[in-house]
Parts: structure tokens; sequence; C-alpha cells
């Protein structure tokens, strides 16, 4: 049995990974239903609620709600076992993405080597949100992956994280709008432009942002060799 297969559809995943590896102009793929059904529904019913625990990114090229759900040694983010603001199933998940079994499979995947989670945290958007077209670059060796909770999206509507080719809405690539239990990931790259289109309508994207890096006691971490 394929490792945590109780929980994630490794089948679904890598039936793209050859689309993941050749897309240009960076690497990223979209995956739908991902999780198995009924963990996800479980997760899914326990989003947590978007409040003052939350906090906000607001200037001139973003407005989104974030919570980080690791912490750090000696200044390097990463996975802090369970955490006691969330359930069983969120934390089942966290300790998931933080196996050498999870990071493993997704270098096999990706073929790009990443052996850690770096980040496991909840971002969502409400009316009046968006993110401008931006790079992050990192490291050579990092995969964001972007998970969907929202049910019912509306075909064509913003919210979903975009791929572009240039700095500029008008060159996107990509754009999913079934948020619900999908994933949408790429390697962090020069080349790997994303962002979010402005969200005119009542609505709250729910998502979770994975970040997964090699790391090296004696080079450093974030991909850096």
């Amino acid at each position: 049995m394929t490792p945590n297969s109780e929980i994630i559809n490794w089948d679904n995943i890598f039936s793209k990974s050859s689309e993941f590896q050749t897309n240009t102009p960076f690497q990223f793929a979209f995956i739908g239903n991902w999780l198995q059904k009924d963990f996800y529904e479980k997760l899914y019913e326990t989003y947590p609620k978007i409040d003052d625990s939350w906090s906000t990114s607001s200037d001139l090229s973003r407005l989104q709600f974030y919570r980080l759900c690791t912490s750090d040694k000696k200044n390097v983010p990463g996975p802090s076992g369970d955490d006691p603001t969330l359930n069983k199933y969120w934390n089942q998940l966290k300790k998931t993405t933080e196996s050498t079994e999870f990071c493993e499979n997704f270098t096999k995947f990706s073929g790009v080597k990443v052996n850690r989670l770096k980040f496991f945290e909840f971002i969502a958007y409400k009316q009046g949100g968006f993110q401008l077209p931006h790079i992050h670059n990192v490291g050579p060796n990092t995969l964001i992956l972007m998970i969907y909770f929202s049910k019912n999206w509306k075909h064509g509507s913003p919210g979903g994280t975009y791929m572009a080719s240039e700095l500029d809405e008008s060159s996107i690539i990509f754009e999913p709008y079934n948020l619900d239990n999908s994933l949408a990931l790429f390697h962090d790259s020069p080349n790997a432009i994303h962002g979010v289109r402005y969200i005119t309508d009542n609505v709250e994207r729910r998502a979770l942002q994975i970040t997964l890096e090699y790391f090296s006691e004696d080079t450093g971490w974030s991909g850096n060799k």
C-alpha cells in the first residue's frame, strides 16, 4: 500500500506527474480529488473560522487572511508537531505532510528534491481580496501546494491561484475554478509567476498552503546548496 493512502489519493497525484514536469514556462499542475473523500469532508466541515486569531496581509500588492501552524527553530520555519488549536483530522494531515514518505512521494512526482515541511499555513480570501502576480524564488528545491476547501465555486470567478507567464494578469495561462478538494502546485523558480484575481462576490475562498523544501544542516535551508 502506498504510504498515507488512507488520506491521500496518490493515484490521482501521480497521474499528473508527467504534465507537471513538462509544463512551461515553469513546472505546475492542477489535481482534483487529491484527498480521499471521507477524510476531505472531515477537513472541509472543520476548516478554521476566519476570526481575530488570523493575521491579515494588506498592502498595495495583496489583501489576504492567513494563519500559520508551524513554528521555527534557529529562525528557520519548520514543523512543530500537533497544533492544539486544530482537531485530530487537521493534525493528522499536518503529521502526514511532515512525514518522510510524503516528501519522498512529491520528490518522485515532481523531480524536485524535497525532504521536509517548511510551512503549513491557512490562507483565505474574502470579497475585496486579491494578490498581484509575483514570484517567490526562495530556492531551487521548493514546492508550493495550494489546497482548496471551497465548494460550488462559480466557473470563471476569481479566487483560485492562477499561473502566469508574465507579471501581468493578461498573461494568465491557468486559473482553477474547481476549488473543492483540489490542489494547485508549482515548483518555486525564477519563472513561477502566480497570483489571485480581485474577488468581487461575497464569497470566502478557503485554502491551505503547504510548502516543501530541501533542508541540510550543513548548507542551510530553503533549498540552498
